[in-house]
């Protein structure tokens, strides 16, 4: 039911921003309202992870996979938990000039049709302090790389 997709230009590689985005081990360090992560198998292109997501009153917890298919894209597969569905991408377009696009996708549903009504109102504002959170993150990781892109142009 709710969705959203966002193109943003980002001053980073495409292999910062894959590199960033596959770490999620790191999550609860940058990301608003993921209060915990566990991952429970790992290979080189695969990860199965629980993450905790909270914000006041609320709290759940699901289970997906997450594809890294390398150099440029993210696929998560939900798997257990309070959604009916989800379905996440990230894909990362590079750019001549050393930046890249990334192309972000969420689409889900939950289960119980009260946290729809109550998640509904706030999605569209979440996904994208969601979104600025990489980027943020992106600048502390990456300092060197951004200002380097920057003084390009």
């Amino acid at each position: 039911m709710p969705s959203h997709a966002e193109m943003r230009h980002l001053q980073f590689s495409v292999s910062q921003m894959f590199n960033l985005v596959s770490d999620i081990e790191k999550y609860p360090e940058f990301l608003p309202w993921c209060m915990g992560l566990r991952i429970k198998n790992r290979n080189a292109d695969l990860i199965v992870a629980d993450m905790v997501i909270g914000y006041k009153m609320f709290r759940e917890q699901f289970t997906s996979k997450v594809k890294l298919t390398a150099p440029d894209r993210i696929d998560v597969m939900y798997e257990d938990g309070p959604f009916k569905y989800l379905n996440n991408k990230w894909v990362f377009i590079d750019k001549e000039d050393g930046s890249c696009i990334i192309d972000f996708y969420v689409d889900f549903e939950f289960n119980s049709k009260f946290m729809e009504k109550m998640v509904g109102s706030i999605f569209g504002e979440a996904v994208k302090v969601m979104v600025n959170a990489f980027e943020r993150r992106a600048k502390i990781i990456y300092p060197n790389s951004f200002l380097n892109i920057v003084n390009k142009h």
